[in-house]
Parts: C-alpha cells; structure tokens; sequence
C-alpha cells in the first residue's frame, strides 16, 4: 500500500433495520477485506455503532459501503459519522464485534 496520508479514526452510527440483519458481521467482514480495525456493536436504540481505522482511502470505502451497502437484509435509513481525527498509530489490533 502506497498511501503517504497516514491514518484516520472515524466513529460512525447507522439507523435503519440494522439488528437481526446480520450487518455487525457482514461490517466486521468488509472492515477486514479492507484491511481496517476497529470495531461494531448494537446500541439500545436500534442502531449500530462503532469506530473505524485505517487509511484514509480504505475508511473512505468502508463508509460508502455502511451509507450504501450493509448486510443483505438491512435497510439502511442514514449513516452518520463524527469525530473524524488523524491518529499516528492504529489503537485497535482487529476489527472486532462488540456485544
């Protein structure tokens, strides 16, 4: 990988019909493709939330697909996403699901 940009740190939230649907695994395995870590849990409200590392090309990609893509059966309703930051070193060693 040839990206001279450094890392990023993204935390995200997504509405919609997003628990029972299989998206908390279906993003830990495109988090993964991607070559990304961090991690995705359901919240009491019926989102899903979490945090995002990387480079900045790849969680790019990772946010289309969470705005766009999800798990097969989920309907995504928005996608948002805050405290976007440049880190100098990955705080997470996997993307993992969190319960």
């Amino acid at each position: 990988m040839a990206e001279g940009e450094g890392l990023v740190s993204v935390d995200y939230e997504v509405s919609g019909r997003v628990q029972g649907v299989f998206f908390r695994k279906y993003t830990q395995g495109e988090a993964k493709r991607l070559g990304l870590v961090g991690w995705v849990q359901n919240t009491s409200h019926g989102t899903v939330q979490g945090q995002i590392q990387g480079p900045p090309a790849r969680v790019q990609e990772l946010q289309e697909w969470l705005r766009k893509v999800g798990s097969p059966q989920s309907r995504i309703s928005q996608a948002e996403f805050s405290n976007e930051k440049k880190i100098t070193a990955l705080e997470h060693k996997d993307f993992q699901i969190l319960k």
